[in-house]
């Protein structure tokens, strides 16, 4: 595992959450780091994206405003800070790094290394 997301978790509507991606093994602090999610019979979705610097951060509109990504290099971490949290977030929400990517790009086919997953669950 290169890439080791934890926090999911179970929530009421409203609620909030906050996932966190470490890198192992290697450095991500030149990469792209973006977060994913996919619920079930759905398809992976793109969520939300950072780069290297931190400068840049892309979402997908229907977080926008209750979603923050952002990075600490120094940990090798990327976090992903959910609140207002509605049922339709119910997901596995995965971790993603791409090298030399564009982070405005929502496809997940531009990202290298994947982590694990971690499930969010919100109840109404």
């Amino acid at each position: 595992v290169q890439l080791q997301a934890f926090g999911g978790g179970s929530v009421q509507a409203g609620g909030y959450l906050r996932l966190s991606c470490l890198g192992l093994g290697r450095s991500y602090n030149r990469y792209v780091m973006g977060w994913f999610r996919q619920a079930p019979g759905k398809e992976r979705e793109f969520v939300s994206a950072i780069s290297w610097s931190g400068g840049r951060t892309y979402y997908v509109d229907s977080v926008k405003g209750r979603f923050t990504i952002s990075r600490d290099n120094a940990k090798n971490t990327v976090y992903l800070q959910m609140n207002s949290l509605r049922p339709e977030d119910t997901a596995v929400y995965y971790c993603a790094a791409g090298d030399s990517i564009n982070p405005s790009s929502f496809s997940p086919y531009e990202y290298d290394v994947w982590g694990q997953g971690t499930l969010v669950t919100v109840s109404s």
